[in-house]
C-alpha cells in the first residue's frame, strides 16, 4: 500500500484550530519519538481517532540519536535471547520494505586479529542468518586478510588474520520519524510538536484526557480521550508521577537511563561502504565504525546517567574510550581535533515497578507496556528496529485493559511510509545527503522555490521551504538537526549556515527561528570534552 503523492501541509494555525475543535478521541499519545509515532500510525490505520502531542520537536530526544542501525541484535544472540533476535530480524525486514528511501542493507565486517575469532564469530553469525531465514539480507562470509582489507580499507593491517562479513541495515532515524508522523497525519491523526502536556485529566480515578499548551502562543487546550498513552521515552516517569499524584498513589521509577556517545569524523578515516563491528573491546563493550551520509560514526558507550537533560553531555572518559579503541583498529587514528560533531542519546533501560498495583506485561527484555490502575498506558524501552511491534503491543494492551474496543488487525507490517513506493530506488545512506531521502516526493522538493540555491551539497533553500510547509519545522534546529542532519554530521558547518536558514524560516513561518539558541547548541556539538 502506498500513501498519496501530494504532500499534506503542516500549517500550524490549522493544526491548532483542529486541536481546539476536537471532540473526544480514541487515543491521545504523549511523546513524538519512534514509539509514540509508531502508535499513532498503527491506531490511525485501524480507524481510530488519534492525537499526538510532543513537547519539543518530533524525535528531538533519543529517537534522533541512534547509531543509525536497523539490526536484529547480534549481541542478544550471544546472550541466548533467540526470541528477541527473531522478532528484531522480522521487523528489520518490514522497515527496509516500508521506507526504502530512508533505509538500506549495510554490510559489516568483524575484523579478526586472533586465529580463533573468525570461526568463533562466524558460526554465531551463520546462526543469525538462519534466524533471519527469507528475511536475510546476504550470507555471512569468512574473509581472509586481503579480503577483509578490501572490504574495510581503513582497518589496521598489522596482525590482521581475516574477518567475518555479515549484513544488517542502516537508516536515517530523524527522517524516518518525520515519515511516520506525516504518514499518520495522512491517515487522519492530528500531530503537533511544541505542544507539551501540562497535566492529565482524571474522572472518578480514571485518566480521561489531558491538558496541553502551545509553546509559541501560550494557548491552553484540553483533550478528552478514551485512552492516554505515555510514550515519552526516558521521561515517562514524570507523566506517571502526575498520574500517581492525582490518584493518591505513589509511583516508583521504571526507567534507569544509560547514555550512548557518538563521534563523527571524516570518511577518509574509514573509507568505503562497509561498517566495522568490534564485538568485544578491552572492557567488554562494542565498538562501531559506521559510514553514514558521507561521514563516519564512531561509538558507542553505555554509561549510567541520573539526570534527564534534553542535550546530555559526553564524559571525557567516554570520548577517551571511543578514540582509544578506534586507534587500535584504524590505520589513521582520529583525535579530538578531527571530531566534526559529538552527540549523546539517552537509552530508556527499563526496571518495571513493583508493589504499586500496576499490571505489567513485558514481551521482551527490550520494552515494557504498563497499565496503571487509572488506565494510563505507559510504554518505554525497546529500540528503533522494533518500534512497529511495540506499537502493536501497546494497542493490544489498550484493548485487554478495556480502554479500547476490539480492533481490526494491524496494517503496518507492509504499509509504506510517505515517500516510499514498491519501485523506490534504495537509499544510499552512506553517500552525502540529497534528494534521494525524499523518495517519491523528490520532484516536489525539486520544484520548490529556491531549490536552485544550494547552501551546501545536499541542502537547498527549496528543502528549507519544504520542511517549513510540509514537515512541521518551526526553527533552525528542526531543520539543521532533524530535517537535514547537518548538525549531527558537521556542527561547525551547520553553525555557519544557520543565519541563512533562519532568514528563510522567518519568511515561511513569521515566527522567531531561534537562531541564537541553535548557535549555542552547535557549540555544544563541537565541544569535545577532554
Amino acid at each position: 500500500m502506498t500513501t498519496p503523492a501530494s504532500p499534506q501541509p503542516s500549517d500550524r494555525s490549522k493544526l491548532l484550530a483542529a486541536l481546539g475543535g476536537l471532540g473526544k478521541v480514541d487515543v491521545a499519545i504523549i511523546g513524538g519519538g519512534a514509539t509514540g509515532l509508531g502508535v499513532a500510525l498503527d491506531a490511525a490505520t485501524r480507524g481510530l481517532s488519534v492525537v499526538l502531542l510532543e513537547s519539543h520537536d518530533f524525535a528531538k530526544g533519543t529517537s534522533s540519536r541512534a547509531t543509525k542501525l536497523v539490526h536484529g541484535g547480534v549481541r542478544y544472540l550471544a546472550q541466548g535471547n533467540i526470541a528477541l533476535v527473531r522478532e528484531a530480524l522480522h521487523e528489520r525486514s518490514n522497515l527496509l520494505h516500508n521506507a526504502p528511501h530512508l533505509a538500506r542493507p549495510l554490510p559489516f565486517v568483524m575484523p579478526s586479529y586472533k586465529c580463533w575469532e573468525t570461526p568463533f564469530y562466524g558460526i554465531g553469525l551463520k546462526a543469525y542468518d538462519a534466524l533471519a531465514g527469507k528475511a536475510g539480507l546476504g550470507p555471512t562470509e569468512f574473509l581472509g586478510s586481503r579480503q577483509a582489507q578490501r572490504c574495510i580499507p581503513g582497518v589496521k593491517t598489522a596482525g590482521l588474520k581475516g574477518g567475518v562479513k555479515y549484513w544488517d541495515g542502516q537508516f536515517d532515524d530523524a527522517r524516518l520519524a518525520m515519515a511516520l508522523a506525516r504518514t499518520a497525519a495522512e491517515q487522519g491523526a492530528l500531530l503537533l510538536n511544541y505542544c507539551p502536556v501540562t497535566d492529565l485529566i482524571h474522572e472518578d480515578g480514571k485518566v480521561a484526557g489531558l491538558r496541553c499548551s502551545d509553546t509559541e502562543t501560550g494557548a491552553q487546550y484540553t483533550v478528552q480521550a478514551r485512552c492516554v498513552v505515555n510514550a515519552t521515552g526516558v521521561w515517562v516517569d514524570g507523566i506517571r508521577e502526575k498520574d500517581g499524584t492525582a490518584t493518591g498513589r505513589k509511583t516508583q521509577p521504571m526507567v534507569a537511563p544509560s547514555q550512548g556517545v557518538h563521534l563523527v569524523v571524516d570518511s577518509d578515516f574509514f573509507p568505503g561502504d562497509h561498517a566495522m563491528l568490534v564485538p568485544k573491546t578491552q572492557d567488554g563493550r562494542v565498538l562501531f565504525a559506521v559510514p553514514w551520509l558521507g561521514k563516519v560514526i564512531l561509538g558507542t558507550t553505555d554509561t549510567p546517567r541520573h539526570d534527564l537533560s534534553l542535550e546530555p553531555e559526553a564524559f571525557a572518559e567516554e570520548v577517551n574510550f571511543i578514540l582509544g579503541e578506534a586507534a587500535k583498529y584504524l590505520q589513521r587514528a582520529p583525535t579530538r581535533n578531527d571530531v566534526r560533531s559529538i552527540w549523546v542519546g539517552l537509552r530508556p533501560l527499563v526496571r518495571p515497578p513493583r508493589n504499586e498495583g500496576d499490571k505489567t506485561q513485558q514481551i521482551s527484555r527490550e520494552h515494557t507496556v504498563l497499565v496503571s490502575p487509572s488506565g494510563l498506558v505507559t510504554v518505554t524501552g525497546g529500540k528503533w528496529t522494533t518500534y512497529r511491534a511495540m506499537a502493536e503491543d501497546v494497542l493490544e494492551k489498550c484493548v485487554a485493559g478495556g480502554l479500547l474496543d476490539r480492533l481490526p488487525p494491524a496494517e503496518t507490517a507492509d504499509f509504506m511510509l510517505v515517500g516510499a513506493s514498491e519501485t523506490s530506488v534504495r537509499a544510499s545512506i552512506t553517500a552525502q545527503p540529497g534528494l534521494d531521502a525524499y523518495g517519491t516526493e523528490a520532484d516536489i522538493v525539486r520544484a520548490m522555490p529556491g531549490n536552485d540555491t544550494e547552501l551546501t551539497p545536499g541542502l537547498t533553500v527549496g528543502m528549507l521551504r519544504f520542511a517549513a510547509r510540509y514537515e512541521y519545522a518551526r526553527c533552525v534546529e528542526d531543520v539543521l538537526a532533524r530535517r537535514s542532519r547537518l548538525l549531527f554530521l558537521d556542527a561547525g558547518l551547520a553553525a555557519r549556515l544557520a543565519p541563512a536558514v533562519a532568514a528563510v524560516l522567518l519568511e515561511e513561518t513569521g515566527m522567531d527561528p531561534r537562531l541564537s539558541e541553535f548557535l549555542a547548541l552547535a557549540d555544544h556539538y563541537q565541544a569535545v570534552p577532554g
